[in-house]
């Protein structure tokens, strides 16, 4: 008898009917209109639930996650959640959240094995490699993996900055600022990195935060 998950579907059911107690237009209006005004580039780890750790419902962030928040631009699957926020649903911010502890970021530091997530996260090594001396100057191995962490946040906001979904968005004027974000599993909470972008003036400011300035 193959395991159907049920205390999951039971799950589903009783949050449905709370929340269809608390608001029972709740669903209705969710259905008809989907209107953030943010977009939130995250970390697939589980410990960090995007909409929960920022107090906003369904329909209120757009969110895409991955193995470390990167953001690469051979990704399309990243490209185009980048562009349908953007362009289609008008978002005026796309926050990139790391977090310390994470897996992915330990691996690459470490040179962990784990097969074709290694791949992935050379992107994260070839980070390490840039800040190779500025991560052996810290004192020890946790100090080095929270940097890491830090500085793979600011190379993706600098990334997500280059894509043409930004670029031309700036060019015609939008408003939209790039935020780079890390958040603490220890605590709950989330820590601004001091990061925002919001046009190529202040595309500088990547360098600077990667310098440590």
């Amino acid at each position: 008898m193959p395991h159907t998950l049920r205390h999951l579907l039971d799950n589903n059911r009783r949050w449905a009917a709370a929340t269809t107690a608390r608001d029972p237009e709740f669903f209705r209006t969710l259905a008809r209109l989907q209107a953030p005004d943010h977009l939130w580039i995250g970390c697939a780890d589980s410990r960090v639930p995007a909409n929960e750790i920022v107090g906003l419902a369904p329909g209120e962030l757009f969110v895409h996650r991955n193995v470390a928040n990167l953001v690469v631009h051979s990704d399309l699957n990243c490209l185009s959640v980048l562009q349908y926020a953007v362009e289609v649903l008008g978002v005026e911010h796309v926050i990139v959240c790391g977090h310390y502890g994470c897996g992915g970021v330990r691996a690459a530091l470490r040179g962990d094995r784990h097969g074709l997530v290694d791949n992935w996260l050379r992107h994260i090594q070839d980070t390490a490699r840039a800040h190779k001396a500025a991560l052996d100057a810290l004192p020890d191995d946790h100090a080095r993996e929270d940097r890491l962490c830090e500085l793979n946040v600011i190379e993706q906001v600098g990334n997500v900055c280059e894509t043409t979904v930004v670029g031309d968005a700036w060019a015609r004027g939008r408003t939209l600022a790039v935020h780079g974000w890390i958040y603490h599993l220890e605590d709950g909470l989330l820590h601004d990195l001091g990061l925002t972008v919001a046009g190529p003036g202040d595309v500088d400011a990547v360098a600077r935060a990667l310098a440590g300035r």
